[in-house]
């Protein structure tokens, strides 16, 4: 990582506070909560947790020739192309998949550490085209997909419970958040 090592170390920073603040919305919540479809399109924290994993394992693994061990059954079965990474099945346990992303990131991380960001990449199921790639630009396609569902994901977690990221707390009670809120929906009102 010697040649580009403060961009390499800047998008994994972020790309890894994306990571653990997608993992900190699970907390507390139970099984129910963490697979149950919190969308019309059926959105839900766990399987936002597995879509990242494959993700992962491909962007930053097999597209530069560095696979993770042991393929996502949902990629080997192909079910992912009918969305079979967006979520959890029965046979599929929080631990387990909470398990996959963390290994898989590892290997990430590895990777990001080994080889250059100008590294080639191929991405077999994009267009002729536009398959030829770098490293560089899987990584930031990934901070910036890690970044958007933890914002999903944080988002879900809000409607389940009212808990929001981890500075939630720090910002105000409830009573601070109800005044909060209302301001917010006065200033909305006067468009209505």
């Amino acid at each position: 990582m010697a040649h580009d090592s403060d961009l390499a170390t800047d998008l994994q920073r972020y790309l890894q506070q994306s990571r653990e603040s997608l993992l900190g919305t699970l907390d507390g919540l139970s099984e129910y909560d963490v697979r149950r479809p919190l969308t019309p399109s059926g959105t839900n924290l766990l399987g936002l947790i597995k879509h990242l994993t494959g993700l992962e394992a491909g962007y930053l693994g097999e597209c530069v020739g560095r696979p993770v061990p042991g393929v996502p059954p949902w990629d080997e079965d192909e079910s992912i192309w009918q969305n079979g990474d967006m979520w959890a099945k029965v046979d599929e346990s929080r631990d387990t998949l909470i398990r996959a992303y963390r290994t898989t990131w590892v290997h990430a991380d590895a990777v990001i550490n080994e080889l250059p960001l100008s590294t080639p990449a191929e991405v077999e199921w994009w267009p002729e085209d536009r398959r030829r790639t770098t490293l560089g630009h899987l990584l930031v396609r990934m901070v910036a997909e890690t970044a958007q569902h933890a914002g999903h994901a944080d988002i879900l977690r809000e409607g389940i419970d009212g808990r929001t990221g981890s500075g939630h707390d720090q910002m105000g009670d409830k009573a601070w958040w109800t005044s909060y809120v209302a301001g917010i929906q006065e200033a909305a009102e006067a468009y209505r």
